[in-house]
């Protein structure tokens, strides 16, 4: 179900942990499927629980309970805003309206195209840097505007 590529990868977050322990490598499995499929389909989420021999509903309650997780497609390009309220405070609401506008989808929806997914985001510890987003879980955006948003989405045309 996965490259030995990635299962390796996951060895190494196995690695951390006592042998007796290795379903707290659940967060970090996680994330590397997801990074390989692009999404944690129900059979992805099963196989890297049976390969951390927890039951399926555990692993199921980690992919489900955090945000950077996606249990449905998503777009190539998937955006997590965060509209915290020191985000709000700092015109994340703003930032939200232009980026619907912009890609034409609400949060939660995906492009036409499948090149963009618009996600709503708890805190990401970056308050300092408000408003701020996510590119695909792994590239943090600040101190957002408008022209910053339009630049960034130009970048990922």
């Amino acid at each position: 179900m996965l490259s030995s590529e990635s299962l390796a990868l996951i060895d190494l977050e196995i690695a951390k942990y006592p042998a007796e322990q290795k379903q707290s490598a659940v967060m970090g499995a996680l994330r590397i499927a997801q990074t390989e499929k692009g999404w944690l389909k129900s059979g992805v989420v099963e196989f890297v629980a049976a390969y951390l021999d927890m039951p399926a509903i555990a692993a199921y309650e980690v992919a489900t309970f955090y945000n950077m997780y996606d249990t449905q497609s998503v777009g190539r390009n998937k955006i997590t805003l965060c509209t915290n309220l020191p985000c709000a405070l700092m015109g994340a609401n703003e930032i939200a309206e232009h980026l619907k506008k912009k890609l034409g989808i609400g949060f939660g929806e995906t492009t036409a195209d499948g090149r963009y997914t618009l996600k709503e985001g708890e805190c990401m510890g970056a308050c300092g840097d408000a408003p701020m987003c996510l590119h695909n879980n792994h590239c943090m955006h600040t101190r957002l505007t408008p022209e910053k948003v339009d630049e960034l989405l130009e970048q990922l045309k």
